[in-house]
């Protein structure tokens, strides 16, 4: 409580009663307003960065692939697009056809996972029940296409690692043609249901200007009119051929964020149908070099949330000497701090849940020392206070 004992400091986390990720957040309220929020991540650092300096080209692809779960092929594709860069290497037109159909099926997954986790905050169990049961649909298109279904493992340094056939194609057909009538359902449910819309119309309005100015990006910003998509803006892979037709909204409340990842959903399906349909010819895969020359590049891709941005420099060896990553969650979540002010406590969950955070992600940095003090630490130092800091635990 604080010193004139009319407001309330509120934690909430790291320990999170609904999101399965660690992250604290602490609400100032007078009564039931929030006036103040702060946000502090880092609870899942795991030092990937770091790693990735002493791992080689081809052992950093699946180590940056399970950066995140969800959108792992995002990772690597990224990660890929930015090493073939570096070492001059051209891929196919095939090759890079299936990464991007991958891509927008990761998509498809991505949107309907988050669709489940914003109706459980609202208390929605019936529709968080029926869209987890519906993303199975894609999960099992994406484990007859690579094998696996989360970390698809799709991307080769030079291409990708399977072909689509005929069974396969007709299988993605199929569930497209049923997931696209259950989008259709979800999509009249958060326009409609009464009870849903106390929960997300005119909650967290954000305007254009104000996304703009907090640099907002993916569907969190383009519920707000924001014209920013990378697969537009920068095409990469093969969305140069396949054009993206962007979905905007201009509500800027929870409400138009559901509505743009649910029509997201259908120009998923127009996309993946139209890549089926002209599947380029050509290799699958390009010889690619051990050692890559010096130089320093940067690689970017529209993930499910929105712009993901690699770094990468190589010295010339078989080991990149930096990789730097920032996710769409590092952009989008100090809106969550500005909005929350003024609404009530109870909104607060849903306001976190409606940029789509993901704090595995966000979470590969930490800062320790004195506040203002530039001292560097090495790894074998920082490892060392890693030592004693759980000694001292004991």
């Amino acid at each position: 409580m604080s010193d004139k004992g009319k407001t309330f400091i509120v934690p909430i986390g790291p320990q999170h009663p609904a999101l399965k990720e660690p992250g604290h957040f602490e609400f100032t309220v007078d009564g039931e307003i929030v006036t103040a929020a702060s946000v502090r991540l880092g609870y899942v650092h795991r030092g990937i960065e770091k790693a990735t300096e002493s791992r080689n080209w081809i052992q950093n692809l699946y180590l940056l692939e399970r950066v995140c779960g969800i959108c792992s092929h995002t990772h690597a594709m990224a990660y890929c697009l930015g090493v073939e860069r570096l070492a001059g290497v051209t891929v196919s037109p095939r090759a890079q056809a299936i990464r991007s159909l991958v891509a927008e099926l990761e998509r498809i997954h991505s949107h309907l996972l988050w669709l489940g986790v914003a109706a459980h905050e609202a208390g929605f169990e019936t529709l968080f029940m029926y869209s987890w049961r519906d993303r199975e649909t894609v999960m099992d298109m994406l484990e007859g296409l690579t094998g696996n279904r989360v970390n698809y493992s799709a991307n080769l340094l030079g291409g990708v690692k399977f072909d689509i056939n005929g069974t396969q194609r007709d299988s993605i057909l199929q569930g497209l043609d049923f997931l696209n009538e259950r989008s259709h359902f979800y999509l009249n449910v958060v326009t409609s249901d009464a009870v849903f819309l106390q929960r997300t119309r005119g909650i967290g309005i954000t305007p254009t200007a104000q996304a703009e100015w907090l640099g907002l990006v993916g569907p969190t910003a383009r519920a707000s009119s924001v014209t920013r998509d990378i697969r537009i803006d920068a095409p990469y892979a093969a969305y140069g051929d396949f054009p993206v037709n962007i979905v905007l909204d201009s509500g800027g409340d929870l409400e138009s964020r559901f509505v743009v990842r649910i029509k997201e959903l259908f120009e998923s399906f127009r996309l993946i149908r139209q890549m089926l349909d002209n599947l380029p010819p050509g290799e699958l895969q390009t010889r690619f070099p051990r050692r890559i020359k010096e130089g320093e590049t940067i690689s970017r891709v529209e993930a499910p949330r929105g712009e993901l941005f690699y770094f990468i420099k190589s010295n010339g060896t078989d080991t990149p000497e930096r990789v730097k990553i920032r996710t769409p969650t590092m952009c989008n979540m100090a809106s969550v701090a500005v909005l929350a002010i003024g609404h009530q406590l109870a909104d607060m969950p849903m306001i976190l849940a409606g940029i789509d955070p993901c704090f595995s992600c966000n979470d590969r940095s930490v800062v320790i020392g004195q506040r203002g003090s530039r001292d560097l630490w090495s790894w074998e130092r920082l490892r060392q206070y890693g030592i004693e800091y759980y000694r001292r635990q004991r």
